[in-house]
């Protein structure tokens, strides 16, 4: 086996990610309850009690909700940066020293046979990251929860065979929609969230059409559709002119349903 990769659950109410190699289990973030976690691992015949580490992205609930549960029940470690520990570790409650583990952004660390690489993003918290995980020749990218792109994450990103980035919402749908002001401004700003548009030009600069996948992430239940996320995505790719038939593939993430295994 090489590296499989799984969505378990993307979207504002929750966002779990699994990934696994011959020797280790990881979780990326786990913003929903213990039990639902639980649950969506079984889905995919995987037993919770297997994980070895859970690796937090920023201390949003939506991205934390089950990692103090699930690490307490089933004694695992989990790794983020400094200041991602200082905003989440009062809603974590209280865990094993031991599991207390820590990296620095965009500086590698290797757990068993899978090589991490946190790079820096730009979100309203306090030190977000993304991930690219290396094992074998095989590489795997993911990018949520960054209202812009810079070319360190470009770089970061760039020769991924899978590779799952934010397509969270329709300009227009969030203009005329029904969130506050207030609210609008922040997903539209530089640390809010990557729209259907910033996603697809993304997709088109760091991709080689080469038989990669894309997954595409933390779709908004109120300001985009998953068909209208993948159509504009598909549109602007295709214009690029990759073939979206033959040079790369692209899916859906579901908000508390689990995509297929990936395997590569």
């Amino acid at each position: 086996m090489a590296i499989k990769f799984c969505s378990l659950a993307s979207g504002s109410s929750g966002n779990c990610q699994y990934i696994e190699t011959d020797h280790v289990k990881v979780l990326i973030d786990s913003g929903l309850s213990g039990k639902k976690v639980e649950n969506l691992l079984k889905k995919i015949y995987v037993d919770p009690s297997t994980i070895d580490y859970i690796l937090v992205t920023h201390e949003h609930k939506d991205h934390t909700k089950g990692v103090g549960i699930l690490s307490r029940r089933y004694n695992i470690p989990i790794y983020a940066n400094t200041n991602t520990w200082n905003g989440m570790k009062e809603d974590l409650g209280k865990l094993k020293t031991e599991n207390i583990l820590q990296f620095k952004t965009n500086e590698g660390f290797e757990i068993k046979d899978l090589a991490v690489l946190p790079f820096n993003i730009y979100h309203d918290s306090n030190e977000p990251v993304g991930f690219s995980f290396y094992h074998k020749n095989r590489k795997i990218s993911y990018l949520t929860d960054t209202g812009r792109v810079d070319d360190n994450i470009k770089s970061r990103i760039k020769n991924s065979n899978l590779l799952m980035i934010e397509s969270n919402h329709d300009v227009e749908m969030l203009k005329m929609g029904k969130y506050p002001w207030f609210l609008k401004q922040r997903v539209l700003s530089d640390n809010g969230h990557l729209s259907n548009e910033s996603a697809g030009q993304l997709i088109t600069e760091v991709l080689s059409g080469n038989n990669e996948c894309v997954l595409l992430g933390h779709i908004s239940k109120d300001n985009n559709f998953p068909e209208l996320a993948y159509h504009t995505v598909k549109n602007i790719v295709t214009e690029s002119g990759v073939n979206i038939e033959k040079d790369i593939s692209i899916d859906l993430t579901y908000r508390e349903l689990p995509t297929r295994v990936y395997n590569f």
